[in-house]
């Protein structure tokens, strides 16, 4: 039986700026892959070449049949130097807005996808007393660009962010933090983010939001929701656990016009705190437990911690090698959202991570990708999952059948 979704519903896929524009010469993640003696596998490069092949990536969405496009702008590009904005990066990417109105195709657009100007790091980061007002700064420098713009997501996984300061300062270099590093309890295995910068985060969240309000501008930030059980009667040490590390992101978007969901897998949590993979448990790339149910009963808990806030699934996929097994997990994963919608929860849109084989802060092994890049030549070829998504998204609804199946057709 056909599972329908609500009309005018979001069907998209996503990326970030340093993941697949390549050459962020700018940044502080670009600085940090590159250092002498860094240990991250990968350096990001050339990444996707996305900067110059946008139009192929955008004819390529429109052409799955799929509605949206979610992206970066990448404030290392727009003020490379403290003070002194890009007005070539800021047409830059108002073209890339015009390339989705243009095909119609909406942008989703993210201000802060996890990397920062060096420059932004050396005067201090998220710590610095001036870091809201520089990156209220940034935002005033973007408003301009973004007319037709119906979704702004202010800053990505702002929870992610803040954990990733208490590895550094608990004496990590905060190399290879990246998906594979925390593979084995995934988000909830690390430590619980640094307060002064969650604070930080939440108060440049704010400052964004009058900003784009002030223009007329809906606007959310976006949570990495981990999907935390209980193992063993361990409820009260499950809400521990979480209140550091979600629900209090989750809070701050109370009145927000939208808050972006991105779930992958879950974390078990026992009176000691994250538990392992279950032993024998299917695992993907990245070395996550295969969890579809994960975004439904994220869905469920964001909509019950923010009641009135609409949702919107910004980030949700699987690292494999199989693209059987990408349709499969998808399948179980827009079963269980329709679950949660049929349950009169306000979805607006499903996101997947990503539309293409990206860089994964600090490995290309981790392919999300419904559309597999070639590293040295940067050719696209779509598929079979991303026409599988994209028939969804024509049809509207989720078809009955297995991955296989349905793939076999268009393989």
């Amino acid at each position: 039986m056909e599972l329908s979704f609500p009309e005018g519903f979001l069907w998209g896929a996503a990326g970030s700026a340093h993941q697949i524009e390549g050459n962020n010469v700018a940044s502080d993640l670009w600085a940090l892959e590159n250092r002498p003696g860094s240990v991250m596998r990968e350096r990001s490069g050339d990444a996707c070449d996305s900067y110059h092949r946008w139009h192929e990536d955008l004819d390529i969405v429109r052409g799955l049949g799929l509605t949206a496009y979610r992206f970066s702008v990448e404030w290392a590009r727009v003020e490379p130097v403290e003070g002194q904005i890009s007005l070539a990066a800021l047409a830059h990417y108002r073209r890339v807005i015009e390339g989705c109105l243009e095909r119609g195709l909406t942008p989703v657009v993210t201000l802060h996808h996890f990397t920062s100007p060096f420059w932004f790091q050396l005067a201090g980061g998220w710590l610095s007393g001036e870091a809201v007002a520089r990156f209220r700064r940034y935002v005033r420098a973007v408003l301009p660009i973004l007319d037709g713009v119906e979704w702004v997501c202010t800053i990505n996984e702002p929870n992610m962010l803040a954990m990733v300061a208490s590895i550094m300062n608990q004496g990590g270099n905060g190399e290879g933090d990246g998906r594979e590093e925390r593979a084995e309890n995934a988000a909830g295995a690390l430590p619980a983010p640094d307060p002064a910068v969650a604070d930080a985060l939440a108060a440049a969240h704010r400052a964004a939001r009058e900003e784009l309000g002030a223009a007329g501008l809906k606007s959310g930030w976006t949570v990495a929701n981990q999907n935390f059980e209980a193992d063993g009667g361990a409820e009260a040490e499950r809400d521990a656990w979480a209140w550091p590390r979600e629900d209090r992101f989750l809070d701050v978007a109370a009145g927000d016009d939208f808050i972006g969901v991105q779930a992958y897998t879950r974390v078990r949590i026992g009176p000691e705190g994250a538990l392992p993979v279950p032993e024998g448990a299917r695992r993907t790339l990245t070395g996550w437990e295969f969890y579809p149910q994960a975004l439904g009963n994220a869905v469920r808990y964001t909509a019950a911690r923010l009641p009135g806030v609409p949702i919107l699934v910004t980030e949700n996929g699987v690292a494999t090698a199989d693209d059987a097994e990408r349709v499969e997990y998808t399948r179980g994963a827009l079963a269980g959202l329709h679950g949660a919608i049929a349950d009169g929860i306000d979805v607006r849109g499903y996101l997947h991570w990503s539309l293409l084989d990206n860089y994964e802060w600090g490995s290309y092994r981790p392919t999300f990708g419904l559309v597999a890049v070639d590293r040295e030549t940067f050719a696209r070829t779509v598929k079979p999952s991303a026409r599988w998504l994209g028939g969804v998204a024509r049809a509207g609804a989720l078809p009955a059948g297995t991955a296989r199946e349905e793939m076999s057709p268009v393989g």
